[in-house]
């Protein structure tokens, strides 16, 4: 019973409820179901942001990941998206535009895959030729949001526009710098004029890949439970309700004025939202689709078992052996040669931990592919 207690006394995830608004964009509300897949399809890119928040086994690294699985052609790309069953997926880098034509290849297949409502939305940096956008048109690619480099937004204005023409929902993605203001109420003007549909800014996060250039900015973490920077939700926020103030007519409400609408939808995404509101729920999803008789699903969105270690030789003998003295059907029992352990209900392990000669203990891992190991706990003395 310790185990599972002390899984629902600390969480790993802060409970976080927050639905999607009627006017996000389709891509934000299903990946705030958690029902997109991550299609991770090239760590390279063009540019070196310095808030660039891909660790090291990504970044410049020309592989294709969907969710946490690595994947080395298209066919694992929709293993992946059926095990979690995606009603759409978010092409992310890197940046896409590196791989131009794996991108419209991935767009096709999953298209053909999964039909014409699986929406599939689309991140790049790079203002691409005017005549791509009816190549991704035509290719399936339901959404498009341009991250404007250096915070300039006029190179980008001819694309965006060849975008919204070919009948792709376009928009603007940028992460919130807490020392751009200036920069980013610009945008917000400049974008009166631009054929875009919404706009999102994502609170800044501070992360393994880019903790040391966000140091040399002088940006700090806003709290302790958040990879979020100091003054970039603040940031974030004000911009936000000055779009939706103008929208409504009534006031800014940090300097008063009354200004004509933008014409766009702006949604603020926070970090720990992103990780523990849309990662959990997919997570949570995959889980669902997944798991198998042994487990349990935890609030957390993990998985836990019970396991008795044993060498390949004996597992079977084991098996029976637990069978016989608990009652537990065989198909309740699950031998993982990786680990050398039997995975078997968390309330049969708890049972036998006293009885047998082997190491027991229970376990806890991720839903995802890699099936990460989070929690270990030890049930007798007889440790490997």
């Amino acid at each position: 019973m310790c185990a599972v207690s002390s899984v629902s006394e600390f969480p790993q995830f802060i409970d976080i409820e927050e639905s999607p608004n009627s006017l996000d964009c389709e891509g934000c509300i299903q990946c705030q179901m958690g029902s997109k897949l991550v299609l991770f399809i090239t760590g390279n890119c063009h540019w070196r942001c310095d808030y660039c928040p891909l660790s090291e086994t990504r970044r410049d690294i020309d592989f294709m990941y969907a969710n946490e699985r690595p994947c080395n052609d298209f066919d694992e790309v929709i293993e992946e998206a059926r095990a979690m069953r995606a009603t759409g997926a978010g092409i992310t880098g890197g940046d896409p535009l590196m791989a131009k034509e794996r991108s419209l290849e991935g767009i096709r297949r999953l298209k053909r895959e999964f039909g014409d409502d699986f929406h599939i939305h689309m991140y790049t940096s790079i203002p691409f030729k005017a005549q791509w956008a009816s190549e991704f048109a035509d290719a399936g690619l339901d959404e498009i949001r341009f991250h404007f480099l250096d915070l300039s937004s006029q190179e980008y204005k001819e694309v965006i526009e060849a975008c919204s023409d070919a009948g792709i929902f376009t928009g603007v993605e940028l992460p919130c710098e807490p020392d751009k203001e200036r920069e980013l109420l610009q945008i917000i003007e400049d974008m009166r004029d631009f054929d875009v549909s919404f706009m999102n800014l994502n609170e800044l996060e501070i992360t393994v890949g880019n903790h040391e250039n966000m140091e040399l900015r002088g940006f700090n973490l806003s709290t302790e439970i958040t990879a979020g920077a100091e003054g970039s939700s603040k940031l974030a926020q004000s911009i936000r309700d000055r779009v939706m103030a103008a929208s409504i007519g009534a006031p800014d409400p940090i300097d008063g004025v009354k200004r004509e609408p933008y014409g766009f939808h702006l949604k603020y995404c926070t970090s720990s939202y992103k990780d523990a509101g849309q990662m959990r729920r997919r997570f949570m999803r995959r889980g669902e689709a997944t798991i198998s008789p042994h487990e349990t699903l935890s609030d957390d969105a993990t998985l836990l078992f019970g396991v008795v270690y044993s060498e390949q030789d004996l597992h079977e003998s084991w098996i029976n052996e637990i069978s016989d003295f608990t009652g537990l059907p065989r198909r309740f029992m699950f031998y993982d040669e990786e680990n050398s352990r039997i995975e078997v209900p968390i309330a049969v392990a708890e049972q036998i931990a006293g009885e047998v000669s082997a190491p027991v203990a229970i376990v806890e891992v991720t839903p995802t592919f890699d099936r990460t190991e989070v929690m270990l706990i030890w049930l007798n003395n007889h440790r490997i």
